[in-house]
């Protein structure tokens, strides 16, 4: 095969992926919100159809959707129904092995929740003398208690996320330890999640610009 054709068949080779790259991301991200929007009409349909019969317009169950939310978190913010959902969580705290994960995932949860006090952080760690930089979140400003061995002043405690979410380490370290980022929480853990290949601001991707042919 002459160098001209393996020229062309590289340069169709590279278009084409470069194309399946661009197009890839939105697509997932329409069908995933497909699936879920067709489940939540799915289920609504189910629920209103012995009131309503037939009568059903299109949308109707992201409605019914949106507005069971947020009647669940007006009521779970009101005083007399926090011991009712204590009631309600007692299973889910109290199994061997579901209490695990379910307090995992609502510490996470709850980590991101709007109504905690101390805002999250994202800081880039670098000990004194190196040159490595790693960037993770603040989960604890202090070490106020934690065991001994732990509770050391002006720690803060610092979860470093792996790329691709497949986990992450939480480290104790000094406060001059860390520097703040002036990025989102967000920002980092979508950052983190494709190991940082993407430029995180205004969308742009000057890393992965296509060069010309």
């Amino acid at each position: 095969m002459s160098p001209h054709i393996n020229a062309t068949m590289k340069r169709l080779y590279q278009y084409f992926f470069r194309g399946l790259m661009a197009v890839l991301p939105m697509a997932l991200t329409v069908y995933v919100l497909y699936l879920f929007v067709s489940w939540i009409e799915s289920v609504a349909m189910h629920v209103v159809q012995p009131l309503m019969g037939d009568f059903y317009l299109p949308g109707q169950g992201i409605l019914l959707g949106i507005l069971a939310i947020l009647g669940l978190g007006f009521l779970i913010s009101q005083p007399f129904t926090a011991k009712m959902f204590s009631w309600v969580e007692l299973p889910m705290t109290n199994l061997p092995v579901v209490k695990s994960i379910y307090n995992s995932l609502k510490n996470f949860a709850d980590y991101f929740s709007p109504q905690k006090s101390n805002p999250q952080q994202v800081v880039s760690l670098r000990m004194p003398g190196h040159a490595l930089a790693i960037v993770g979140l603040i989960t604890r400003p202090n070490t106020h208690g934690l065991p001994a061995g732990l509770d050391i002043p002006d720690n803060v405690a610092v979860y470093l996320p792996m790329g691709y979410m497949i986990g992450g380490y939480t480290v104790f370290v000094p406060r001059s330890w860390v520097t703040p980022l002036d990025m989102s929480v967000e920002e980092a853990m979508r950052s983190s999640l494709i190991a940082w290949m993407a430029s995180t601001r205004n969308g742009s991707d000057e890393n992965n610009a296509a060069p010309s042919p």
